[in-house]
């Protein structure tokens, strides 16, 4: 019986050793997700950080996130956010919002003319079908109703405040306003802050049909989430724009302040002017020669208006004839053609080269002249649009604003240009730039942040970027750790059916830039998205090795990071959205082992005190019995010892 106990502890103890041997060296677990330090992208928007608690405007809990650090000498923190879609093929630029919690994403289009921030909202019988679902205050926990006060508008009952809005194009947007957390992506530094919005039960016009969610209103006005943040205190009264240029889309968004550039160029902004955001425009010139005006003609109305909801420029009569006949006289070499659309008398010509980098060798260049001579000056690209219907030519993006005295500048002007809106110094920063590398340019750098979908477990690597002593970032994994893969998520600038044919040859290209073979770089997935495309790709280890170093994951990763991968322009601007890497630790089998060796051993001493305490118990119990003798029982004979 003993030996049958001791056979029982001993194959126990081995059959619960395997199987925590077994248990230590799990499969590939899922990896996190590591957005790169650039969004921008545009944004990148991202997802969002957490949430304020629901009785507090102010204080919010930590993020357990590295942050992205603000280059503003401002103590302010600020937002930065991607911008999306392409001003003329869908007619504005969207960032990303996240409203509640749990958070829900919104496609809001970026508006300096609009002073209220509104979705569409779940119980709108009235609204069109747009890129995300409805609002659900009912699904937000802390999500609160502004109820009617002296303050605001009333509905018919008094019971909650309402707002209204109509817009020039006759399209209108009501509904009630609420009050919720707004959170703005993993590339911002500003946390999540309580605002009032506006919840939609009505949309009409281009609101209805539009793709786009709604609004995000950046002008000036107590619903602003502007005006909101800066009310609070919690960033510095400045925001920033920066559109992509012509057939790239996307761009950048900054709210709250930022280091701005030495060479910016700056025009006075009236704050009492007008309710919009106005500059002081003096002079055009065209091709080096000003056009014949009094400066008085730009400041009809309501002066000169900059509007990023607005996609062309229109210019008071006698301002637009002026410019129109110098722009003839300058290409009276060119042909003159018709416009792609029979209901607009559009002013086209037909060129030989349909890239946008030759163009400044055709077209004149145009300078904008502000009070005390600061000039802005504006490449082809700022006032023409490409034609839909003929390849190669133009056509003027600047239009007569009727009779109409006002001179309203829409996105058109500012593209691949990085405008800021300083409310404090009330002044307007004109800065031309490529707005797909704007971080770079500026010398921004920060620190990789996961993306909320990013999960801890297994051996996946959070690896946050660190700055250098001389200011440049590096890529730090913690440890020594062996690579099995990296996958890269990259957005392009261009159109998902132009890039789909070419797709091989945009892997062919990345290997040579990052001077790995071809076969280790493998197309995962390739999407759309609104005007851009999404590429997934993994890069392997070579047939001769088994992982990817740290150093060849560090370099791959920081050249696409940092823009150091030139590719052709037929593939547009790229931005690195995420990486991610699936990882194993590098360590001794000791090292990967020690805790079910100790915890073997201890369970090994304990049944095998177990076992001797029962075997002592047995020997007990048989000798108690064997001394045990009947009375009149035969006793065995004892041997006699010799003597």
């Amino acid at each position: 019986m003993a030996r049958a106990l001791v056979n029982l502890a001993v194959g126990t103890v081995v059959f619960f050793l395997l199987f925590l041997l077994s248990q230590s060296n799990p499969s590939k677990s899922p990896p996190r997700l590591l957005p790169p330090p650039h969004h921008g992208t545009r944004p990148a928007m991202v997802l969002p950080l957490f949430p304020s608690s629901k009785n507090s405007s102010r204080t919010f809990l930590h993020s357990h996130r590295h942050l992205l650090r603000s280059d503003s000498h401002s103590s302010h923190p600020n937002a930065r956010m991607r911008l999306y879609d392409d001003l003329l093929l869908n007619g504005y630029y969207t960032t990303r919002l996240w409203i509640g919690t749990p958070p829900q994403q919104f496609a809001l289009i970026v508006d300096t003319g609009s002073t209220v921030t509104y979705v569409p909202c779940a119980t709108c019988e009235q609204c069109g079908r747009h890129q995300d679902p409805k609002f659900q205050p009912d699904l937000s926990s802390t999500y609160q109703p502004v109820k009617c006060n002296l303050d605001c508008n009333c509905d018919s009952d008094r019971v909650q405040c309402i707002y209204e809005r109509q817009y020039a194009e006759m399209s209108s947007s009501s509904g009630v306003l609420g009050e919720d957390i707004l959170s703005f992506g993993n590339q911002s530094e500003l946390v999540p802050q309580r605002a009032v919005f506006g919840c939609e039960n009505e949309e009409t016009g281009d609101l209805y049909s539009q793709h786009a969610d709604g609004i995000m209103g950046l002008g000036r006005g107590d619903l602003s989430v502007v005006d909101q943040f800066v009310e609070e205190g919690v960033i510095s009264d400045s925001f920033s724009l920066c559109y992509g240029g012509m057939d790239i889309g996307g761009g950048a968004m900054v709210l709250g302040g930022i280091s701005v550039p030495s060479d910016m160029v700056f025009s006075y902004a009236d704050p009492v002017r007008s309710p919009y955001y106005n500059i002081d425009l003096k002079e055009i010139h065209v091709a080096g020669k000003q056009l014949s005006l009094n400066p008085r003609v730009f400041d009809g109305k309501y002066g000169t208006v900059l509007d990023s909801g607005t996609t062309y420029a229109y210019l008071p009569e006698p301002a637009f004839l002026a410019f129109k006949e110098a722009i003839l006289k300058e290409l009276n070499g060119l042909k003159q053609i018709r416009g792609p659309d029979p209901n607009y008398n559009d002013i086209c010509f037909s060129t030989a080269s349909s890239d946008v980098s030759e163009l400044s060798k055709t077209f004149p260049t145009v300078e904008m002249v502000f009070g005390y001579q600061q000039k802005l000056l504006l490449s082809p690209e700022n006032y023409l649009f490409r034609h839909s219907k003929v390849h190669g030519a133009y056509c003027l993006g600047i239009f007569q604003n009727e009779k109409d005295p006002t001179t309203l500048l829409g996105g058109i002007i500012v593209r691949n240009t990085l405008v800021t809106y300083d409310r404090e110094q009330s002044k307007i920063g004109f800065w031309k730039t490529n707005c797909s590398e704007l971080w770079e340019r500026l010398h921004i750098t920060g620190a990789i942040s996961p993306s909320p979908s990013s999960s801890g477990k297994g051996n996946s690597t959070e690896s946050p970027t660190t700055t250098a002593p001389d200011g440049s970032p590096h890529y730090d994994f913690p440890g020594k750790i062996q690579i099995s893969k990296i996958i890269l998520d990259m957005s392009l600038s261009v159109n998902h059916s132009y890039l789909k044919p070419q797709i091989n040859k945009l892997t062919e290209f990345i290997a040579k830039e990052l001077d790995v073979n071809a076969s280790q770089v493998h197309l995962l997935n390739f999407t759309s998205e609104g005007n851009s495309s999404l590429v997934r790709l993994a890069i392997v280890p070579s047939d001769s090795l088994t992982y990817i170093s740290n150093e060849t994951a560090t370099n791959i990763i920081s050249r696409l990071a940092e823009h150091r991968v030139k590719l052709p322009d037929t593939f547009g601007n790229y931005q690195l959205v995420q990486w991610k890497v699936e990882s194993s630790t590098k360590q001794t089998w000791w090292g990967r082992n020690y805790t079910v060796v100790v915890m073997a051993l201890i369970i090994i001493v304990v049944i095998g005190l177990s076992v001797y305490g029962v075997w002592g118990m047995w020997r007990r119990k048989q000798q108690t019995v064997n001394s045990y003798k009947p009375v009149g029982a035969a006793a065995p004979e004892q041997e006699l010892q010799p003597l």
